[in-house]
């Protein structure tokens, strides 16, 4: 039979917040393992990877990349003397694991107002990262006055202290409530009928997303815009950092 990665940060919001787990090898290679269970988010949907340490039977081991949509693959270099059937105790990178939840509902609100404010222009690409993140738009050519109105409306949002909450819906129920061209599902499989759906607030945002997420929006902190850069055909890229938030969340240290 063949087995596949459980990823425990879908299973909720709140499971963004666990930083140890423990999880048995099921596949390994020169560099990597395949664990049957996991924390670490791995690349994709525009969210960098998590970072981290795997620890088993001969010592810690750095995770310095994580790939793979059903078998995820943990990079922790040669040497490592890991096989299959090894348990091992995971701990993710807290700092950076929180510093890419907050920019990636950073990036959900700020498509969700541009899409709202300025004629339905559409996220057709994002990059989050820890210490910036960019969002390209179209169709807009964003001046000046464009990019002070969405900063406040965001930074308005961020001070109501919104609930960031995810659920499963299908297709209908996602195209009833938002337009297929700002949740992206035209762009999406015909295949695919359920999928994960982060909301933030009474349907300020919502759309379909398998990465990880603050609880409420005064985690994030304010939004700062580092430029604008054209990509050509009424496409530009749009980066962002922020600020201190008002509110900070710890890990929860109990193991999954």
């Amino acid at each position: 039979m063949v087995m596949s990665t459980e990823k425990l940060y879908l299973e909720s919001i709140e499971a963004g917040y666990f930083q140890n787990f423990r999880a048995t090898v099921i596949e390994a290679t020169d560099t990597s393992v395949v664990l049957d269970r996991t924390l670490f988010y791995p690349l994709g949907g525009g969210q960098h990877w998590d970072t981290g340490t795997l620890n088993g039977p001969n010592g810690p081991l750095s995770v310095t990349e994580v790939r793979g949509r059903t078998n995820v693959e943990h990079t922790i270099g040669e040497d490592h003397q890991l096989t299959a059937g090894d348990e091992v105790k995971g701990s993710i990178d807290w700092e950076t694991r929180y510093a890419h939840m907050r920019m990636h509902t950073a990036q959900h609100l700020v498509s969700g107002l541009v899409y709202e404010l300025f004629n339905g222009a559409r996220t057709v690409g994002n990059q989050i990262h820890a210490d910036r993140s960019r969002i390209d738009f179209n169709p807009i050519s964003f001046d000046e006055s464009m990019l002070n109105t969405m900063t406040e409306a965001v930074n308005l949002r961020i001070d109501e202290g919104l609930e960031v909450t995810d659920s499963v819906m299908t297709r209908g129920q996602i195209n009833d409530i938002m337009p297929p061209e700002r949740t992206n599902m035209d762009l999406l499989p015909a295949s695919v009928k359920d999928l994960r759906v982060v909301q933030i607030g009474k349907q300020i945002d919502m759309c379909p997303c398998a990465g990880t997420h603050v609880s409420n929006l005064k985690e994030i902190g304010h939004i700062q815009i580092l430029g604008k850069k054209s990509k050509g055909k009424g496409t530009q890229r749009v980066s962002y950092n922020l600020h201190l938030p008002e509110r900070v969340r710890q890990p929860m240290m109990e193991e999954r």
